[in-house]
């Protein structure tokens, strides 16, 4: 048991890598400038249940017509081929400031795939991938406190960047001994709901899925995070940004897309997220973004040019989640001693003054208002 502690113990704080620097990355931004995009046929969602340290998601972000914001998520995870755990996770958002989120993390008992990898079962649990490939049902009774019966449908197309999604991690970038992939459907209808003591959430209205594995210790690939979800009546807009710490030379990996039904407008590397305006939290010295502005550049498919920008106050944070905050005291000490980590994750979802995508395609100019999900996430200096 003490042998089994002592593994999960490394798994979390692990150690201060060496600098590696720079030359020990190889963004998917590489591929991404000779192939910006490639679109997700039904066997780029599989489940890789990888037998090395590794974290594999499976994430829905749900955004109800009724205002209702949600989220719902599978996480396989692996202990240096020790160890496996999963757990499902599901929050319902609170609007109202005097109220508490509802937060359900359960560990699953008895997970297992598909034949094919795209599915995934546990104990109370079930996360499948239809056979055309365009929709997933999620349903959880694993926490009373939110049954989950949930059908997310692709109605944009979905993509990764480059040709593989990966960012490799290695001295040796040909046999990398880390990886990052993500993998995204950006524009998606819900229905279904998630029923709680005071009764079912309808989340009939818009979503966002995000595919995600990082085949090394989380905090190792990535310092620091940025995420946005825009979902307006014509557009989605997407960004995914990480910086990685020192030892890979704080290098910055961008994923961006914009996309319409039926029709992914643009997808590259080539994104930029700005926090244009931050305060220091007094708990933990991070510098909290107030405003930001994100923007995407690139072509379409047939070679127009594509310029867009959403920018604004992010408003009231909607929640700060302190991620070490689970850990037992001991290993929180050895935790931010070791790796000089203190994972925060801010999360907002403007109410007062919805924000605008601005988009330019081939000289026209567009103004769609829509509904934000976005995320800041310090990890480690």
């Amino acid at each position: 048991m003490f042998k089994w502690a002592q593994q999960q113990l490394a798994n979390v704080a692990g150690t201060k890598e060496p600098i590696y620097g720079p030359s020990a990355i190889q963004s998917v931004a590489v591929e991404a400038e000779t192939t910006p995009y490639t679109e997700l046929t039904r066997d780029d969602l599989k489940w890789q249940a990888m037998s090395s340290t590794s974290v594999e998601t499976q994430s829905f972000y749900l955004m109800a017509d009724n205002g209702q914001l949600g989220f719902a998520q599978v996480i396989y995870s692996n202990v240096a081929g020790i160890h496996t755990t999963c757990q499902f996770n599901c929050k319902l958002f609170s609007l109202d400031a005097s109220k508490p989120h509802l937060w359900c993390s359960t560990q699953l008992t008895n997970p297992d795939f598909s034949e094919d990898k795209s599915s995934f079962f546990a104990d109370d649990c079930a996360l499948e991938l239809s056979e055309d490939g365009t929709t997933y049902t999620i349903k959880s009774m694993n926490d009373d406190r939110a049954i989950v019966n949930l059908t997310v449908k692709r109605v944009g197309p979905g993509f990764q960047a480059g040709k593989t999604g990966k960012t490799l991690f290695g001295t040796d970038l040909k046999n990398p001994w880390g990886t990052m992939r993500h993998a995204f459907w950006p524009r998606c209808t819900a229905e279904g709901t998630i029923s709680t003591k005071e009764g079912p959430v309808d989340f009939k209205g818009n979503a966002m899925f995000a595919m995600a594995l990082q085949g090394m210790k989380p905090h190792h690939a990535a310092a620091k995070w940025n995420f946005c979800d825009f979902q307006g009546p014509t557009y989605t807009a997407i960004l995914m940004n990480y910086t990685t710490p020192p030892s890979y030379g704080s290098t910055e990996v961008t994923i961006g897309g914009i996309v319409k039904d039926g029709e992914i407008v643009l997808a590259n590397c080539k994104s930029t997220v700005t926090h244009t305006k931050a305060k220091s939290d007094t708990e933990n010295e991070w510098p909290e973004p107030e405003t930001i502005k994100y923007t995407w550049t690139g072509t379409t498919k047939d070679g127009k040019p594509v310029e867009a920008t959403l920018e604004g106050a992010l408003e009231q944070r909607l929640d700060r989640i302190d991620v070490m905050a689970e850990v037992p005291g001991f290993v929180k000490q050895i935790v931010s001693s070791a790796a000089g980590t203190k994972p925060y994750i801010y999360q907002y979802y403007p109410q007062q003054q919805k924000l605008t995508l601005k988009i330019k395609i081939d000289g026209q100019e567009v103004s769609e208002e829509g509904r934000v999900f976005a995320e800041a996430t310090f990890i480690s200096e």
